[in-house]
């Protein structure tokens, strides 16, 4: 084998021959010398240019390596973070999953916990009170069995009617899923 290098500067372009007579040139993304992992970033083997292939090339197996051109500058400095906006996307994803875990484990129907999630999506203010869905702090209720007609508040509100829309269209998507499955398993059938 080749002596191994220390260092392999990220993004410089190496080639290897694995003990397997494999040819392997890419570019560096990372290199572990305690355990001689070499990462390289490579042309797609798909030939679709969005994508990358990745090998992990262990040096011990490599017969032959050379480094085609050396990166001498270090990799670029990341931009300074928001650390206000990684915080509150941190803080969004708590809530959105306590949303949907109070969904799941609200003592309702499959049904009722559907249309949680579904309005958890769009709305942060929605929570349990019992069976019943509580969107916009009581503006809106939402009872069981979670159908339009189920839905009370002021129905002149702005609220009740983005509400209403809300359920409808998952009233719709849920008929139209059920539908296609229907179509699905009676072709299955056939």
């Amino acid at each position: 084998m080749a002596a191994v290098s220390d260092f392999f500067s990220l993004g410089s372009i190496v080639w290897c021959r694995t003990c397997y007579n494999k040819e392997i040139e890419g570019e560096v993304l990372a290199f572990d010398p305690q355990t001689k992992i070499l990462i390289l970033k490579c042309i797609p083997t798909s030939g679709d240019p969005k994508l990358n292939d990745i090998h992990f090339v262990n040096l011990s197996l490599v017969s032959k390596l050379e480094v085609k051109k050396e990166v001498t500058n270090g990799p670029e400095i990341p931009q300074s973070l928001n650390l206000q906006r990684l915080n509150t996307r941190v803080r969004n994803q708590v809530d959105e999953k306590r949303r949907i875990f109070q969904a799941i484990s609200a003592n309702v129907s499959s049904e009722g916990q559907r249309l949680f999630i579904a309005i958890a999506k769009t709305i942060s203010e929605v929570r349990w009170n019992d069976s019943e869905i509580v969107v916009f702090n009581r503006d809106v209720i939402i009872s069981p069995p979670y159908q339009l007609e189920n839905i009370r508040g002021n129905t002149n509100s702005k609220e009740y009617t983005y509400i209403r829309k809300v359920v409808e269209k998952h009233m719709n998507d849920l008929a139209l899923n059920s539908q296609s499955q229907g179509v699905c398993q009676n072709s299955t059938l056939q």
